[in-house]
């Protein structure tokens, strides 16, 4: 989940604590385009301040409207359709015949939230099953690819730990990696512990660890929603950490560096006593082919084929960076020899 969604998640817990009354608003369906997706959320107060976000704004103007006009007098769950119309559809922003369906559920101690909250806190992945009859919640243990389901029993959502990116090296390239990843919503974490490269090395809302690159990955304890980057160009730093990941369940495990030293990496690799197959994993060349020159070029590579595994995208062969260097495709990076 995204630090939004963990936010409102939080801020309901904080609310129900103070005594306070508030909703939790979760997109259950949309047709057409939206702002926000399937499973993202807002929680409302009964005095009508929000936390979250649902559209771009105007339902969100319609729910605290009817706050502060009727009061919070839900007892249970309601399901409630926006955008049905062309006249409705231009009242909430959202496009001719757009239609955006909701969920809207009454808080109280007994919905589970701060032991949702604690299961998160654990990196743990859970399916939330709210009875939408009785507003009574089960928490229990979700598989990697489950999504959000809607029956006329129940809906059940799916929770997460944040996207996490462990980055090691801290160089240049490294820090405009860190920068669009923190944009995209991961928690980044960057690793080096050179003290020469950490020296002046800041970046907001990224942690800064100064452990050997391994310790980092093992105490970490990388799941499904993890994703590593090296970038070092040392194999002393790189190799073992590299390693490590490989064996976890990260969905994402990349390189930097030239073909040939990917090619000596793999072959350094199988002296740990990796399967073939876990060897195969690693992505090196990092990145997707786009002709990268510059630091932010190949950051925004790597990013990309991050994102297309992270949706379960299967890229063509001829978009990997080694395919299209030894196609003879025009030069690309120099800066880091990723070619």
């Amino acid at each position: 989940m995204n630090s939004i969604d963990l936010e409102v998640l939080k801020t309901c817990s904080e609310w129900l604590s103070d005594g306070h009354r508030c909703e939790l608003v979760t997109v259950i369906k949309t047709w057409g385009s939206s702002p926000r997706p399937a499973g993202a959320t807002l929680a409302i107060r009964d005095d009508g301040r929000v936390v979250g976000s649902v559209s771009g704004g105007c339902v969100e103007d319609d729910l605290i409207a009817h706050i502060r006009s009727n009061g919070m007098n839900r007892s249970k769950p309601e399901i409630v359709t926006y955008g049905i119309t062309a006249d409705q559809a231009h009242r909430f922003g959202l496009p001719c015949g757009g239609t955006i369906q909701l969920a809207i559920e009454p808080l109280s101690g007994a919905s589970r939230i701060d032991e949702l909250l604690d299961r998160l806190a654990r990196h743990e992945l859970v399916a939330r099953r709210l009875d939408i009859a009785t507003g009574e919640v089960a928490l229990g243990p979700a598989a990697a690819g489950m999504i959000l389901q809607l029956s006329e029993a129940a809906l059940t959502t799916i929770h997460g730990p944040r996207w996490r990116l462990l980055i090691i090296g801290a160089g240049q390239l490294s820090r405009f990696l860190a920068q669009i990843a923190v944009g995209m919503d991961y928690h980044v974490t960057v690793c080096d512990p050179r003290e020469e490269y950490r020296d002046g090395w800041e970046q907001a809302g990224v942690d800064m660890r100064q452990e050997m690159p391994d310790d980092v990955v093992a105490d970490m304890r990388l799941d499904s929603r993890s994703s590593v980057v090296a970038l070092t160009h040392d194999p002393k730093l790189d190799d073992l950490a590299l390693m490590e990941a490989l064996r976890s369940d990260a969905f994402y495990v990349g390189a930097i560096g030239s073909r040939a030293n990917n090619a000596r990496r793999r072959e350094r690799l199988r002296l740990f006593d990796l399967s073939d197959a876990q060897i195969a994993r690693l992505r090196g060349p990092v990145g997707i082919y786009i002709g990268s020159r510059t630091p932010a070029e190949i950051a925004i590579s790597i990013l990309a084929e991050m994102t297309a595994v992270k949706n379960g995208i299967a890229l063509p062969a001829d978009a990997s960076v080694a395919h299209g260097k030894s196609s003879g495709q025009p030069a690309g990076d120099r800066y880091c020899g990723i070619g």
